[in-house]
């Protein structure tokens, strides 16, 4: 998609996006990480779910 700034603007918003301060070192994404997260906060949400109907019903 062409930048509908002129090529000044666009110039000073690409020296003032590469500059040091916009650039933040971040650990690589883990997926497994995540997943596992996940799967265990569902886990761990059915359960809690099991054991107050359980209580309610007896």
């Amino acid at each position: 998609m062409p930048s509908r700034l002129n090529p000044q603007d666009q110039q000073r918003v690409d020296e003032y996006l590469a500059s040091p301060i916009h650039q933040v070192q971040r650990r690589p994404f883990k997926v497994w990480i995540m997943l596992a997260l996940v799967v265990g906060s569902v886990v761990v949400l059915g359960l809690l779910a099991r054991v107050l109907g359980q209580l309610v019903v007896t």
